[in-house]
């Protein structure tokens, strides 16, 4: 009897077990995760996946409907992981000079120390021209939450006298995207070098209009 098999009754019908069905579902998205990384979205099959996660591609199809949907359960898996990692509980509270350089500097963090994540993303920016929708979808889970998180804080708070938070939110969360893009997917670090500091410091002397005394000696 295998694992898919196990819980049964005595009239042979299977016995719900959310708790066991939920970790299935993580199973199969361990595997489907380094299939994708391994060869990309279109050389994955569904027979790949159910191997690399050791369960039947029956198991895979119960929890997703096809290769689409099992893809686009790993962005929002990522997501609601980083958006939780950065942004923390809601709504968000503190001073626009402290709290702005903590998310920055968290951002940034997450980004450096999560190579799966990176990979991820470059795999979504390769597979975008042929598979517009998934990229997409890794826009509508991922950056757009953050923005609109951004952009509502930063018109919570009148005293910064900002005249489009929404447009200053993109520049924010853009910056921090893409100086890790160039720095990191990219392979730009050794060619085009800066600490992750000097970003932050000249971020918050952009947006506040002084320098804080943590930046005073590296804003250039």
């Amino acid at each position: 009897m295998t694992k898919d098999h196990q819980d049964m009754t005595r009239s042979g019908n299977p016995i719900p077990n959310p708790e066991a069905a939920s970790d299935k579902a993580e199973q199969v998205l361990i595997g489907a995760m380094q299939e994708f990384l391994k060869h990309g979205y279109a050389a994955t099959s569904m027979d790949r996946v159910a191997s690399a996660a050791g369960v039947s591609k029956a198991t895979v199809y119960s929890h997703f409907q096809d290769k689409e949907g099992l893809f686009n359960a790993l962005i929002k898996r990522l997501a609601e992981k980083k958006f939780a990692q950065v942004y923390g509980e809601q709504p968000l509270q503190g001073e626009p000079q402290f709290l702005l350089r903590q998310l920055a500097k968290k951002a940034l963090d997450e980004l450096q120390t999560d190579p799966e994540h990176l990979a991820f993303v470059r795999l979504v920016i390769g597979e975008s021209g042929r598979f517009p929708q998934l990229a997409q979808t890794f826009v509508q889970n991922l950056a757009k939450p953050g923005i609109e998180t951004m952009a509502h804080y930063l018109a919570a708070h009148p005293e910064l006298n900002l005249p489009d938070p929404e447009a200053i939110a993109r520049i924010l969360v853009g910056s921090v995207v893409y100086f890790e893009m160039l720095q990191e997917m990219l392979h730009g670090k050794e060619i085009l070098p800066m600490e992750s500091d000097r970003l932050i410091n000249a971020l918050e002397y952009l947006l506040l209009g002084r320098c804080s005394p943590e930046s005073t000696k590296s804003v250039i």
